[in-house]
């Protein structure tokens, strides 16, 4: 990244850190990323951040969710592999993992997320993952600990929890509690809203400007989880991953909109294909 220490994210920026895709790749280059989440009634989150990955570039996209009776195939996208929680933990193969969408705060989701902090593979947090850690400090405790590249993607209720502010304490001090977050729990910390923060462990923080009020609905979070998620298993580092993910999610917001769809009912999915062609459109130039 950038050699100094605090700067607005440009497209001059982003297009350095996207991944490179030589003719003779296959679907193995790209690595392999699972999203772990969706508890009863939350079904969608996970399939909104599996998709989203998929369409930003993973080679390979697994899903596994916690909710009984969950489905075996995405209909509308069935080269997502669906997995039970148990299956995905046995995959030898895995870059990345998306934990927290969707997910709830039970028991077994608590377990589960022990789980996945103690293994030494990349992790993107977000959702009721960053719940769980607010109410259990042994949870906070162990991804102070890891060795392995964390991402956290909080907006400020979640932040406030995590810090024990309020979420107005929280907005009124933006960088400062997003880096307050990353240095105290070792992670690059992505504070959701306008204009997001994108702050690391080493004290570097990033201002990105892209995105409009349309993002401002259900699912859009998940999305963005997706892309990140993708690009830490397409091999960036998690500040790379994060930096260029959060301009490539609010570039899309902002083409849609001036291409008259939204803000006044634009949807998450909607944003999944236009990342996308934000991506390539990066890559191309």
């Amino acid at each position: 990244m950038n050699s100094i220490k605090t700067h607005v994210v440009s497209k001059a920026d982003v297009q350095t850190l996207i991944p490179t895709r030589n003719k003779d790749a296959h679907k193995g280059t790209f690595g392999s990323v699972a999203i772990i989440g969706g508890d009863a009634g939350m079904v969608g989150a996970v399939l909104l951040a599996a998709r989203t990955a998929l369409h930003s570039g993973a080679g390979r996209v697994y899903a596994a969710m916690l909710c009984k009776n969950a489905p075996v195939v995405d209909l509308f996208q069935p080269e997502i592999m669906l997995r039970s929680t148990d299956a995905i933990s046995t995959l030898a193969q895995l870059d990345a993992i998306v934990i927290g969408t969707g997910l709830g705060q039970s028991d077994e989701a608590k377990v589960l997320l022990e789980v996945w902090l103690a293994k030494d593979v990349p992790l993107l947090l977000d959702a009721d993952a960053l719940n769980l850690i607010a109410n259990y400090p042994h949870l906070a405790i162990l991804v102070a600990k890891r060795q392995a590249t964390t991402v956290m993607t909080p907006h400020a209720g979640e932040a406030g929890r995590l810090l024990a502010k309020t979420g107005a304490e929280i907005q009124c001090a933006r960088v400062d509690n997003a880096l307050k977050i990353a240095t105290s729990l070792h992670v690059t910390c992505v504070l959701k809203g306008e204009n997001t923060v994108i702050a690391h462990d080493d004290g570097t923080y990033f201002i990105n400007e892209t995105g409009n009020v349309g993002l401002a609905s259900g699912g859009t979070g998940d999305v963005l989880s997706g892309v990140i998620g993708s690009l830490m298993a397409q091999g960036l580092s998690g500040l790379e991953a994060a930096t260029l993910g959060v301009y490539v999610h609010g570039a899309a917001a902002d083409a849609l909109v001036k291409n008259g769809i939204g803000p006044i009912g634009l949807t998450a999915s909607e944003v999944i294909l236009e990342a996308r062609n934000v991506l390539n459109k990066l890559s191309k130039n």
